[in-house]
């Protein structure tokens, strides 16, 4: 396969698999070599074993970086700290992007940014939505309420008032309690429910001194 052929072939996607390419009559050693070769020259940026995006000038569209997340480790969507900075949620932006995975955890430092996995079970494995998050490019993330109770979920503090005074959540509004409420519910885990009765108070306290 030269370079030419592999432009047809993916130069439309943010991210490719290499196994997209084994269709046909093609030798995987020669073909993963050739990879190898076209990231050490800088035509190809690799961001795991057999996942890569093409380079500038090459690259058509800049992948969002929660696509990236989404491609390194499936059955994963963005969540914690990059969700609720998505949604506008928390004054600052967090550094890489923040996942939960029911498979062990990872932590990738790529040329286009670092990427952290948590563990969660797979009985907690709900509350997110495929999003539109560049024209043309989806990823699956939390919703608000669930990125705040995944947060909650791992921290083993949570239900402590101060956490949540340094989490300094903002635009509260955009919750929806009752979902919130729901979901921790859903748990069976009382310090879940403990702490979406207090994101509950703060967002009422926020309204009354409007």
């Amino acid at each position: 396969m030269n370079f030419t052929r592999l432009l047809e072939l993916v130069g439309d996607e943010p991210v490719f698999d290499s196994a997209v390419l084994l269709a046909g009559p093609v030798n995987p050693a020669d073909l993963h070599r050739q990879l190898s070769r076209w990231t050490k020259a800088g035509r190809l940026i690799q961001l795991r074993r057999g996942v890569y995006t093409l380079a500038p000038p090459y690259q058509k569209v800049k992948p969002h970086p929660f696509l990236i997340a989404n491609r390194l480790l499936p059955a994963s969507y963005v969540s914690l700290q990059s969700a609720l900075d998505y949604y506008g949620l928390i004054p600052d932006v967090a550094h890489g992007v923040v996942s939960v995975t029911t498979k062990r955890p990872h932590r990738w430092q790529t040329p286009l940014g670092g990427f952290i996995f948590h563990h969660i079970k797979p009985t907690w494995l709900h509350g997110y939505r495929r999003l539109e998050v560049s024209p043309g490019q989806y990823a699956f993330v939390a919703t608000p309420e669930k990125a705040l109770l995944d947060l909650a979920y791992l921290h083993p503090h949570a239900d402590d008032p101060a956490f949540l005074q340094e989490l300094r959540l903002q635009n509260l509004e955009r919750l929806d309690l009752a979902q919130l409420r729901a979901l921790a519910d859903r748990s069976a885990k009382p310090k879940l429910r403990r702490f979406a009765e207090r994101v509950a108070e703060l967002e009422t306290e926020t309204y009354e001194l409007l």
